[in-house]
């Protein structure tokens, strides 16, 4: 299966309005600014993202949200970005906001087969409403389903035609459980290599995971919010 494509335009195609995205990457960390760049020029509308945070206004996913191409966000920390806020206090948005470590272990359970776990996590405030709970040692759990999507997008520091991927430091964060649970997974790498030169030691995601790899360019890594002495 030859899964190197040439740019993003191409890595995207498939993606219809309506279809769920994964999309790794913390703050402004270890984005996939290449897809990105492709999905917001290419009008495709009603998205449901899964996405740990909203981009900024004028940087990664707050291109998608300015575009008013992002129906539903399902994250955990949204509050660098005032487009975000602006449309879901507008009711433009739908908006599902999980504790952190939940919205990483559903991402994570979704790729490895988990239907569903539980968590002590959020009882007692609005994210329980609704859901089932279950105690355990006398404390009380709520039950969290797994999460899956069409496509996960994700970004490496390195990669091989195989489509195995290697992260850099905490661009790792939420790229390596999200590459599992995509049914179609994009990669794109700052670094393409040919099958065999990645030492196997070192991989993080194995290319049995990943459909579709492509060299990106151009990278900015912005720092999304800069903090002096």
């Amino acid at each position: 299966m030859k899964k190197v494509v040439n740019n993003a335009r191409e890595a995207i195609a498939g993606i219809k309005d309506g279809m769920t995205l994964m999309v790794g990457g913390f703050g402004l960390s270890g984005i996939p600014e290449n897809t990105i760049t492709a999905l917001a020029a290419s009008g495709i509308k009603g998205l449901t993202c899964i996405s740990n945070n909203a981009g900024v206004d004028d940087f990664g996913l707050g291109f998608l949200l300015k575009n008013r191409q992002i129906h539903k966000m399902i994250s955990s920390y949204v509050g660098e970005n005032a487009e975000f806020e602006r449309q879901l206090l507008s009711g433009e948005l739908e908006v599902e906001l999980i504790p952190q470590g939940t919205l990483a272990e559903r991402c994570r359970a979704g790729g490895a087969g988990i239907p569903a776990f539980f968590v002590p996590a959020g009882y007692g405030t609005e994210v329980a409403e609704g859901k089932e709970v279950w105690e355990f040692n006398g404390k009380p759990h709520l039950m969290e389903h797994a999460l899956t999507a069409d496509f996960a997008i994700v970004k490496a520091w390195k990669g091989d035609t195989h489509g195995n991927l290697i992260y850099r430091h905490t661009a790792n964060n939420f790229n390596q459980a999200m590459a599992t649970a995509g049914k179609i997974t994009i990669a794109e790498v700052e670094e393409l290599v040919p099958a065999g030169e990645l030492d196997p030691n070192q991989i993080h995601t194995p290319g049995i995971f990943v459909q579709r790899i492509f060299q990106g360019s151009n990278y900015e890594k912005r720092i999304e919010r800069l903090t002096e002495r």
